[in-house]
């Protein structure tokens, strides 16, 4: 009775600590957007497909930023004209509720292995640069038969909200992401998919691993993936884990306590012994700087996409 009312008392005060700052916070959800033309399954990714999906994504693109600048919101539809560039490849675009993209760098043609890097919080359209810097640069890490796909396929929650101390959240985000690996395994047969979870992704990467067909699910900057250990993610694939020296992450709590109204805390730590991850080295920065130039994260997380790291990585 004393440790479950420990863990009650616990999940109270954690979710006391961010009540105050979120309330009245608008999200980028806010910002309207027209309906996405429907577009069928990729089945395949030749060239001529990949060139019609990608056109048509520009012209949702190109669509959504003419309705925020009709509305007021410049910010937005500068960096929608930003995504716009023809250079700039998108399997898929929707303005709404905050964006949902999926932009590929690289060649997806003949692609050998194919980066599915899952966002965490705070990442939606107007700050969307950030993952674009990062897949930029692992993709630069990587060699030529390698691709990277940015997935924001959720709406990702404030760092400072109820939200990001739940898996709600991310069990409403799995199913998309499931389906989005599924289908690019049936396009792409044969290559070798791996999953990169960076911060809250890590818990939407947990909730869809069940049976996923993918070579490795790397969780960085992981406030927990939604499970107490590795076991639970039922998963065939490599499980990965590290942590920068400067993540403000490391100092979490870290738990997953099961109340009669909901689910608060994300799970065990990923880098604890007995969650039984395999620790690859991300040496020093911050919660946002795995994906940094030059840095030991993400060299390492290259090495894994590659199927170059062992478990001393």
């Amino acid at each position: 009775m004393a440790t479950r009312s420990r863990r009650t008392l616990f999940a109270a005060l954690l979710a006391a600590s961010v009540a105050g700052p979120v309330t009245g916070a608008a999200r980028p959800g806010a910002v309207p957007a027209p309906t996405p033309a429907p577009v069928p399954p990729l089945t395949a990714t030749t060239p001529a497909v990949l060139a019609a999906r990608y056109a048509a994504s520009r012209t949702q693109i190109r669509a959504a930023e003419q309705t925020a600048e009709r509305h007021g919101h410049r910010w937005r539809a500068a960096r929608l004209r930003e995504m716009a560039d023809p250079a700039r490849t998108f399997l898929s675009f929707d303005g709404r509720d905050g964006g949902r993209t999926a932009e590929v760098f690289g060649e997806l043609s003949h692609a050998e292995r194919i980066a599915v890097l899952v966002p965490g919080a705070d990442i939606n359209l107007d700050t969307y640069g950030l993952l674009h810097g990062g897949s930029l640069r692992l993709r630069a890490a990587l060699d030529d038969r390698s691709a990277v796909i940015a997935w924001l396929g959720y709406a990702t929650p404030a760092s400072v909200s109820l939200q990001a101390l739940t898996p709600s959240g991310a069990r409403r985000a799995a199913p998309a992401l499931r389906a989005f690996v599924r289908e690019i395994r049936a396009a792409r047969p044969g290559t070798r998919i791996s999953l990169l979870c960076h911060s809250y992704g890590s818990v939407v990467c947990g909730r869809a691993a069940p049976g996923l067909d993918v070579a490795d699910i790397v969780l960085f900057g992981s406030p927990g993936a939604g499970v107490t250990e590795a076991a639970q993610l039922r998963t065939r694939a490599r499980v990965w884990a590290g942590r920068t020296s400067g993540d403000w992450v490391g100092g979490l709590p870290h738990a997953l306590i099961e109340l009669p109204f909901a689910t608060v805390g994300l799970g065990a730590d990923p880098l604890w012994p007995a969650f039984g991850a395999r620790i690859f080295a991300a040496g020093g920065g911050g919660h946002s700087d795995y994906l940094a130039a030059g840095s030991t994260a993400l060299a390492n997380i290259a090495r894994i996409v590659s199927g170059r790291a062992g478990d001393d990585a």
